[in-house]
């Protein structure tokens, strides 16, 4: 990178998630002078409410699952107790994922700080292109910029008939206050985030009920990993709900009640609302400037980061554009870097890594069987279960499977998926040949450990290979 010269440009992020403090740290690497402005900490939802909290729930289940597959592997437990068991104390789990929550946030605060940065305390609106009042406890204060980056994030999305009370009836941001774990769970919504929260309370114990508005869990994922998703499910004990749209979620006493559209209704003790999210973009001055919107109140971008108004740029969930936190860190690095005149590279979706971390989990890359199927690509695909991996066997692994995709002609690796445990570590060899259009034939002539995971990736693209012969 080339730092500027000359006067020091002034940055203003509103927003401190991924997208607003990774954009903070390479402004300043850049030679600029960067203030942050967030209010609730830095990291924001993703490291706060989101993410990091979520992801070390699902490690806690996880690690309390091994003890029910044990027995599978010739473990058991010795003693005299009769009812020896594993138990979840939500009080302790919560406890300990918000003061790691909080931890990491520090330690991001102090990152930006030590390379010269700026963090207020504080809720940021756009006066002008060119000017962002910092409002705190304490008083208001305007801010020159000759850059203003807006990463402010979304906020689960509620409606009226569905309110949360943080006791009973519940948003994701909202779970990590339980003092007990829910004994029977109502998940509303199979999204990602859904299915992941579903999963996670199931391994820790608790009754789920998971309701789906369509034909199948996890609808914007692969097919084939979405089936092996909902049946591993059902195996467990989760009641899933197909095609249940839910209508009016109410509090009785100590109860709530699920109300379906078909007129069903569904009892539990909890009830955990994941039906999408809403951009955090109204009352921050963007209308008063002129920054376009979408009909979802997403602010429009370009591929780097770049709003209708000049000096203006956006990163992260509240553009729209992908809702992960890497992709919003890539484009608030993309914004500066093109802003502050360093050399860069437009977004490029297509080498996205992402994951989905039930068990298994879902990783996928690059073009998928929805893109072959409705014609916007032409490929050849394998598929290899993980059921003959050698490495799986020993694991006890028998849910998932790797999944290539590739160009006919020139071979190069275009697209895959991964479903098993830890497919989020399995997804990086296969993400690394997309981003550098290996082909099949180099990735199948490269080593691979036996016996390893990766070894079904070097098998799946030994099947695709071409020959004249």
């Amino acid at each position: 990178m080339k730092a500027v010269t000359g006067r020091k440009k002034q940055v203003v992020v509103v927003g401190g998630g991924p997208g607003g403090y990774e954009a903070a740290l390479v402004g300043a690497q850049l030679g600029a002078q960067v203030t942050v402005i967030e209010k609730e900490g830095l990291g924001g939802a993703a490291v706060l409410t989101d993410c990091v909290p979520s992801k070390t729930l699902i490690a806690t289940s996880d690690f309390m699952s091994r003890f029910a597959a044990a027995g599978r592997l010739g473990v058991g437990f010795e003693g005299t107790e009769e009812d020896q068991h594993a138990e979840a104390h939500m009080r302790e789990v919560n406890s300990r994922i918000l003061d790691l929550a909080k931890a990491q946030s520090h330690d991001i605060k102090a990152q930006v700080e030590s390379v010269g940065g700026r963090v207020i305390h504080g809720t940021g609106r756009i006066l002008g292109p060119s000017t962002v009042e910092a409002i705190t406890e304490t008083g208001h204060e305007e801010l020159r910029a000759d850059v203003i980056l807006v990463a402010t994030g979304t906020r689960p999305r509620v409606m009226a008939t569905a309110q949360p009370d943080g006791e009973r009836i519940l948003t994701w941001q909202q779970i990590y206050d339980l003092a007990e774990l829910p004994e029977k769970l109502i998940v509303v919504g199979s999204g990602v985030t859904g299915a992941e929260l579903a999963h996670a309370y199931l391994g820790l114990g608790s009754e789920v009920t998971l309701v789906s508005s369509r034909d199948r869990v996890l609808p914007g994922s692969d097919a084939d990993a979405a089936t092996v998703i909902e049946n591993v499910f059902r195996r467990r004990g989760m009641k899933v709900l197909n095609r249940s749209r839910m209508t009016a979620v109410e509090r009785r006493g100590d109860s709530v009640l699920v109300t379906l559209e078909d007129g069903r209704q569904v009892e539990g003790s909890h009830a955990l609302l994941a039906v999408g999210s809403i951009p955090q973009t109204k009352d921050i001055g963007l209308d008063d400037i002129g920054v376009e919107l979408s009909d979802s109140g997403h602010i429009v971008v370009d591929r780097v980061s770049r709003t209708s108004v000049p000096g203006v740029y956006a990163a992260g969930d509240c553009t729209g554009v992908m809702p992960l936190a890497s992709v919003a860190a890539m484009q608030g690095r993309i914004a500066m870097a093109h802003s502050l005149g360093d050399a860069v590279s437009p977004l490029n979706l297509r080498g996205v890594c992402a994951n989905i971390f039930t068990d298994p989990e879902i990783a996928t890359v690059g073009y998928s069987q929805q893109d072959i199927d409705e014609g916007r690509i032409e490929a050849r695909i394998v598929t290899l279960p993980l059921s003959t991996n050698p490495r799986a066997k020993m694991r006890n692994i028998k849910d998932g499977f790797v999944k290539l995709i590739t160009r006919p002609g020139s071979n190069t690796l275009v697209g895959g998926v991964v479903v098993a445990p830890q497919a989020s570590e399995l997804i990086y060899p296969i993400g690394l040949a997309v981003q550098n259009r290996l082909t099949v034939d180099q990735i199948a002539s490269t080593f691979s450990v036996y016996p390893s995971m990766t070894g079904s990736i070097a098998e799946a693209a030994r099947r695709l290979h071409e020959t004249d012969i």
